[in-house]
């Protein structure tokens, strides 16, 4: 049974997660590590100078975690860590989970199962329709949808399902309306459904946010829809990491004169489940032995070690590395995104080594990470 978190952990889980350069994969890498959150802090500033950051590195502080939960609090919303009792097996069985995110409205809806429907935002009248359509029937077959509170297609699968169960992931923070034309929607689905946010409140959407937005749709869910999706969209990025977590895909097919169409469509060739109704998707679904293999594994989870009671760091985890080993690491990288396996072979390191100049260089804000967890050297001004 997994113990409850105490206050100094969870604080300082928080603390790590909202401090500079560090995203989902280096909190899981330092929390490895390290043993738990506060080790990982105190670490911090040694690692940015190891791996030779440019300027010192910003720590979150109490005094953040206390201006967050109060900005949380005055709307009603509520912060889950990892590692507390109500954060949802679907994001912890995802390597690595969102270490946190924020979350207004009913939060029974995260033990819900559920469907991700997402799309073009430039929707056509008759993708916006037939996604209300498969999120209305999926919602009476008793899913939740979840979408990304776009224009098009998102907006059209939330609407469709507010009274059923919807559940919109935003790209900013919890308390900021995007896109305006849908502040009704966002209210709307805060009082009736769910609204979850992994960056802190106050945050503007970002081009570069949307990829963990799109992360977490598909995360939250059994499988994922794409109805009218262009061949380079987030849509097609959403559906990638789908794939990478071992989600159901499907895809809705349209004409091959419809560029909106080329990315659904380019996707059933690659092999996802050719759809037309949501009684195709609930098929899938019918019987134990067509469940996916996501929906078998959420029966028994299986969390990343670190959900459960934190540890002491580890002196063979924790140790020293050398310049020497540094600089082959740094000679592995490039800006071609490749896997860590890949690092380890190049250079003729231990998982162990290769591990911790890993975390120095994520510190430092040297590298970063894809789909995939391929890593890939940020290039230099």
């Amino acid at each position: 049974m997994k113990q409850e978190l105490s206050e100094a952990e969870r604080a300082a889980r928080i603390r790590l997660a909202r401090s500079d350069s560090v995203g989902p994969a280096t909190f899981r890498d330092l929390m490895q590590h390290m043993g738990n959150a506060q080790s990982a802090l105190d670490a911090l500033p040694d690692l940015a100078r190891r791996g030779k950051r440019n300027g010192a590195i910003r720590i979150a502080g109490e005094d953040d975690v206390r201006r967050e939960l109060k900005a949380l609090n005055a709307i009603g919303a509520t912060l889950i860590v990892i590692g507390d009792a109500d954060y949802p097996e679907q994001l912890a069985t995802l390597d690595p989970p969102p270490p946190v995110f924020s979350a207004l409205g009913d939060l029974a809806l995260l033990t819900k199962k559920s469907i991700a429907i997402v799309g073009s935002r430039n929707a056509s009248a008759a993708g916006t329709k037939l996604a209300g359509l498969l999120a209305h029937d999926l919602g009476k077959a008793d899913y939740a949808i979840v979408s990304g509170l776009a224009r098009g297609i998102d907006t059209a699968a939330h609407r469709a399902s507010l009274d059923t169960g919807t559940i919109a992931v935003l790209g900013g923070g919890i308390d900021i309306i995007y896109p305006e034309e849908n502040t009704a929607l966002q209210k709307q689905i805060a009082k009736a459904g769910l609204l979850i946010a992994e960056m802190p409140p106050g945050t503007q959407p970002r081009a570069n946010l949307f990829p963990r937005r799109n992360r977490l749709i598909s995360g939250l869910s059994l499988g994922v829809i794409v109805v009218e999706a262009a061949l380079r969209s987030g849509s097609l990025i959403t559906a990638r990491y789908a794939l990478e977590q071992g989600r159901d895909v499907f895809a809705v097919p349209g004409s091959p004169l419809d560029p909106r169409s080329g990315g659904a469509n380019s996707l059933i060739k690659q092999g996802a489940m050719l759809i037309e109704t949501a009684e195709d998707v609930l098929q899938s679904y019918a019987t134990p032995a067509m469940r996916s293999p996501v929906q078998r594994n959420l029966l028994e989870p299986s969390p990343l070690d670190y959900t459960s009671e934190p540890h002491a760091p580890s002196s063979d985890n924790t140790r020293d590395v050398d310049d020497t080993q540094r600089a082959r690491v740094l000679r592995a990288l490039g800006p071609t995104p490749m896997l860590k396996d890949e690092i380890i072979r190049e250079t003729g390191l231990t998982a162990a080594e290769v591990g911790i100049i890993l975390i120095e260089l994520a510190v430092a804000n040297r590298i970063e990470r894809s789909i995939g967890d391929r890593i890939n050297l940020i290039p230099e001004d």
